[in-house]
């Protein structure tokens, strides 16, 4: 009898075992499991995703600098246009009875090709020291940069010429003051808008609510001069940007025989 109870017990004890070693093996796949699963993101996942983002950065910077590169060449374009030139030959330079210097010049206004878009005028200037005196109107970059039609460029008006030794006053006359000039004419019908600019010049130099409204940047006169040597061609040119200047004088050509 006791012998019986002993082995049930036995029987008992050894059903109610607790499975180490599977337990041991199965935190092991787990562990196994997570540290295949760890390794793969480290390894493969997180360095694919920084490197997509990697690209993604890259790709908004080369976006920005074409963008940034395409305005430079734009407004590189814009510089080197020119809205109005003139030709200024130096006929003569001689002393009168007096003993004065005295400079003869011609003054033609020309297009891109050099061609004259209206007659040349000659002028005898006391001195060496030439003056042109203009009146310059700027419109905002933005108009420039976009091409548009009416504000994307500068408008000049060749006020007058005079030398240092003249009052500024007593110059030869170009452009009659608050008119359009001719050859903004001549290359098409003004509009009312360009035509009011002109009339309204100097209200429009004085009252920045005003200039703002037109979408102008700048508007006042500019005199650039040039210390004229015999024989001489110089230009006077604007640019789109609203520069005025005058460009180094050249050798004037033999005349024709």
């Amino acid at each position: 009898m006791a012998a019986r109870i002993a082995n049930r017990g036995a029987d008992m004890s050894g059903g109610r075992h607790f499975p180490i070693r599977s337990f041991v093996a199965s935190v092991v796949l787990v562990a196994v499991a997570a540290a295949s699963v760890y390794l793969s993101y480290e390894l493969v996942v997180k360095p694919r995703l920084a490197l997509q983002n990697q690209i993604r950065e890259q790709q908004g910077t080369i976006l920005k600098l074409q963008q940034e590169n395409q305005r430079l060449e734009t407004y590189l374009k814009i510089l080197k246009r020119i809205d109005r030139r003139a030709r200024v030959e130096v006929l003569r330079q001689a002393k009168d009875q007096q003993g004065s210097l005295q400079t003869t010049i011609r003054f033609t206004e020309v297009d891109d090709a050099g061609k004259p878009v209206n007659a040349s005028r000659e002028f005898t200037l006391p001195g060496q020291e030439v003056y042109f005196d203009t009146l310059v109107i700027k419109f905002d970059d933005h108009f420039v940069e976009q091409g548009d039609p009416i504000k994307g460029g500068a408008l000049m008006v060749f006020r007058r010429i005079f030398s240092s030794p003249m009052r500024a006053e007593d110059g030869f006359v170009i452009d009659k003051e608050g008119q359009e000039p001719e050859v903004y004419a001549e290359r098409q019908a003004a509009s009312e808008f360009e035509k009011d600019l002109w009339k309204r010049f100097w209200d429009l130099a004085n009252d920045e609510k005003l200039a703002k409204e037109r979408g102008v940047r700048a508007i006042h006169g500019d005199a650039p001069y040039m210390l004229m040597e015999p024989d001489r061609v110089y230009e006077i040119c604007l640019r789109s940007t609203g520069e005025v200047i005058i460009t180094p004088g050249t050798r004037m050509p033999p005349p024709a025989e």
